[in-house]
């Protein structure tokens, strides 16, 4: 059973590593192509998706109304109470003004003052993550229990912050109650709790036979 759990895992790392490649993108959370976000089944240019180690996380900003249910399932789930603040998924930093922040055409953009367009944001799961790089304590690593998602070991974690510092997106977050930092460990939580299907998780074999359907060709 552990020998079979190990090929099977080893395969979605496989089709992940491939499926970077063939796109071009050297981490998830930068926007693919619609020409291949299409074989998914997406329609929305607005669509991002994050190459986490367990499938394909799509986030549809025109489908996302902001009600925060991710962030509140989230929270629930690791931190065991409703903190937003603190979720390793993130709209409501994003609410206003979408996840580029105030600029001048800002009523062109995501966001409540914008196009009413939400901006559901989550770890990227980077190949050479900055904040594991950064972190003095050593906390944060590639837990294998999780498809190899980079996590937080709390019993290292001193809350410095340096992990938010160094994330390009600030992404981590230090719990201002426990001291320690929080980031996605990309479970899928956030997705199978969305109403309105903003967020949707794609396992890596449904993306490997989507894309050789429609002539890509993987090792």
């Amino acid at each position: 059973m552990e020998e079979k759990s190990k090929k099977k895992f080893l395969e979605r790392e496989t089709t992940r590593r491939e499926f970077l490649k063939l796109t071009g993108k050297g981490f998830g959370g930068a926007v693919i192509s619609m020409s291949i976000l299409s074989m998914l089944g997406c329609e929305s240019q607005q669509t991002v998706a994050y190459a986490l180690p367990s499938g394909l996380l799509l986030a549809d900003a025109s489908r996302c109304t902001g009600c925060q249910r991710c962030e509140i399932s989230c929270t629930s789930i690791h931190d065991e109470k409703i903190q937003p603040f603190i979720s390793r998924i993130k709209v409501s930093e994003n609410y206003n003004f979408g996840n580029e922040g105030p600029r001048l055409d800002y009523y062109r953009q995501n966001g409540q003052f914008g196009n009413l367009s939400m901006s559901p944001e989550t770890c990227k799961q980077c190949r050479e993550p900055y904040c594991g790089r950064a972190c003095p304590a050593g906390a944060i690593f590639a837990d294998p229990k999780q498809g190899n998602a980079r996590v937080v070991d709390t019993s290292k974690c001193v809350g410095c912050g340096a992990c938010e510092e160094a994330c390009p997106w600030h992404l981590p977050t230090i719990d201002p109650e426990t001291k320690k930092s929080t980031k996605c460990e990309a479970c899928g939580f956030c997705a199978e709790n969305c109403p309105t299907g903003a967020l949707r998780m794609i396992p890596w074999e449904d993306v490997k036979k989507a894309m050789r359907r429609n002539g890509y060709r993987f090792s």
